[in-house]
């Protein structure tokens, strides 16, 4: 019992200490001593980060495709950086993306896209007309050279 509340203060004083003595006694197999429920808050913790940063990457790439199709009056001083946005965006979704995730953003893109959307409207000063529904699909979205024209610069 003194393990658990050792560990359980050692979460309040030191995480990064607390994870690693968590790790060793996962290794160990003392599943006993472990300090579960800042165990679960931790889990859960991550799987919400990880969900977080994959829908802020999605909304990243949606933002720059918005602007790059429909801001029509910014498009060539903009085309390249834009362009370069949007591929370091999926370079990123790509390397972080797994089925579960990518499931995840399957059910969140109506919602992502509002918020690009509300993001693009601001940018433009209202003075683009955007559409109200995601225009893309998750494959376009996640496809490297979909909605780009300087394509396949290697």
């Amino acid at each position: 019992m003194s393990v658990i509340t050792n560990l359980k203060t050692l979460y309040e004083i030191d995480d990064s200490q607390w994870l690693e003595e968590t790790i060793e006694l996962l290794k160990n197999r003392q599943f006993e001593n472990l300090d579960l429920e800042n165990l679960i808050e931790e889990l859960e913790d991550l799987g919400s980060e990880k969900r977080n940063g994959v829908e802020s990457l999605l909304e990243q790439v949606i933002r720059h495709l918005l602007l790059l199709e429909y801001w029509t009056t910014e498009r060539e001083r903009n085309l390249y950086h834009w362009e370069a946005e949007i591929t370091g965006f999926r370079t990123q979704l790509r390397r972080r993306l797994t089925k579960t995730l990518r499931n995840h953003l399957a059910q969140e893109l109506q919602s992502i896209y509002q918020d690009a959307l509300s993001y693009v409207k601001r940018k433009t000063c209202l003075k683009v007309n955007f559409p109200e529904d995601c225009p893309y699909s998750l494959e376009q979205l996640l496809d490297i050279d979909y909605g780009l024209t300087t394509k396949n610069l290697e």
